[in-house]
């Protein structure tokens, strides 16, 4: 396998042929913002919150999506990058209604760790405040329309990991939801396995387990490692 070398942030970074840029900056120590990605699940670039400035190149690019190049220059935190990722996650907070303090999710939401770090205290867009529904006719979860960013996480997990394929998405632009089997609630899903994969990867408080109180929702991902490397290296339980 051969090596690329290449440098971000000033930094001399190596990475495999085919690996994204995302990865090999991760691997260096140096972290992109991201929302759709995750550890183990197909990348596809979504969230455009990990976009990176390449020397030479005019256009931003999705480090998940762009393999490391020989002699590539990146540059992941200049003020352009970081006035586009603030748009970024006032957009998504004016889309939908992420009202903290009534969230499952408070304090352990990727969501809102991101504008913590990114300092945003006030959205300077005009809120759309859609009349989404909550979906909780599962008998161990539920689905809050009104908290999801359309990350994918769930869809892809629930294809990949599981192998359900119960989660998929329609609509287009603002339109566009999550949805289980074709377009029914989520209790009556022939297809769901009760897993919970889904639940554990999403990054916000749009899928959540019933009955778990705020100080009990934090999400455990490890399991994603574990089957991923498992199938990797065939260490199956016997």
């Amino acid at each position: 396998m051969s090596v690329k070398t290449l440098t971000i942030d000033g930094k001399m970074v190596t990475g495999a042929a085919g690996e994204s840029i995302f990865n090999a900056a991760w691997n260096a120590g140096i972290h992109i913002p991201r929302l759709c990605h995750i550890g183990g699940l197909s990348d596809v670039g979504a969230c455009r919150l990990c976009l990176v400035e390449i020397e030479g190149q005019p256009k931003l690019a999705a480090s998940c999506l762009t393999p490391v190049e020989e002699g590539m220059v990146v540059r992941t935190n200049t003020p352009r990058l970081q006035a586009h990722r603030k748009l970024i996650v006032e957009l998504l907070l004016a889309e939908r209604n992420h009202i903290c303090s009534v969230c499952v999710q408070n304090g352990n939401c990727e969501l809102q760790d991101l504008a913590e770090g990114l300092g945003i205290d006030h959205v300077r867009l005009r809120y759309q405040f859609p009349r989404l529904g909550v979906d909780t006719s599962h008998e161990r979860f539920g689905i809050d329309h009104n908290r999801c960013v359309l990350c994918t996480r769930c869809v892809r997990v629930c294809d990949e990991v599981e192998g359900a394929h119960t989660w998929d998405v329609k609509g287009r632009g603002r339109n566009s939801m999550v949805i289980t089997d074709l377009d029914e609630p989520w209790g009556q899903s022939e297809t769901c396995t009760s897993c919970g994969k889904c639940v554990q990867v999403c990054p916000t408080g749009a899928l959540f387990e019933k009955g778990k109180t705020v100080a009990e929702s934090r999400k455990d991902r490890r399991f994603l490692k574990y089957i991923v490397t498992a199938r990797k290296e065939h260490q199956w339980i016997r």
